[in-house]
């Protein structure tokens, strides 16, 4: 039904079905490209949310400390400035906004305190007060190294104009395309 017989005997495909078929197959690569878009968005969605912790360090002749800061928690690593030996035998104190905290230790050798307090949104001084023995140090340092608020937003935006762009694309050759097996027809 879809042949036509030529004059060697020989049958060739009705240009109809060719259509349909390169029609079908342009179908499939769009829904591929798509799936493949709708996949690329959802990950950099998804990587845009997740948080950097923020960092405070601080030193001094004898001790170096680290601090990441997850939400309400501060967690410290105290080393020796001489060798980099984590220090675990101390007493940490933190001090921000006029108030102490005692630091407790944790069972893989370093401090950590939580506090709703530490909730904090931009950079912040800290004093951190090592006792270690007879000695009593003083380490000052600023928390930096917050995640924008909206990060990864820009990207998101750009990625959704790029799909809408390709969406118009797809549906303008479509169109063009249905006008010419129209006009041929």
């Amino acid at each position: 039904m879809f042949a036509i017989a030529t004059d060697a005997g020989r049958t060739t495909a009705d240009p109809r079905r060719r259509a349909a078929q390169a029609s079908s197959r342009f179908g499939r690569l769009l829904w591929r490209a798509l799936g493949l878009l709708a996949l690329s968005f959802a990950t950099l969605a998804s990587a845009a949310t997740a948080p950097t912790p923020a960092r405070v360090v601080a030193k001094s002749p004898s001790y170096r400390l680290v601090g990441l800061l997850n939400g309400d928690t501060l967690t410290l690593r105290v080393s020796r400035a001489l060798d980099g030996a984590p220090v675990t035998d101390a007493a940490v104190t933190v001090e921000f906004r006029g108030r102490s905290y005692p630091a407790t230790a944790t069972v893989d050798g370093g401090y950590s305190v939580r506090t709703p307090q530490l909730a904090v949104s931009g950079p912040t001084a800290f004093a951190f007060e090592i006792r270690a023995g007879r000695s009593t140090q003083t380490l000052r340092g600023v928390l930096t190294g917050f995640p924008k608020t909206r990060s990864g937003h820009g990207r998101v935006r750009q990625l959704g104009w790029w799909i809408l762009n390709f969406s118009v694309c797809i549906g303008f050759l479509a169109l063009l395309s249905r006008r010419r097996k129209r006009a041929d027809s």
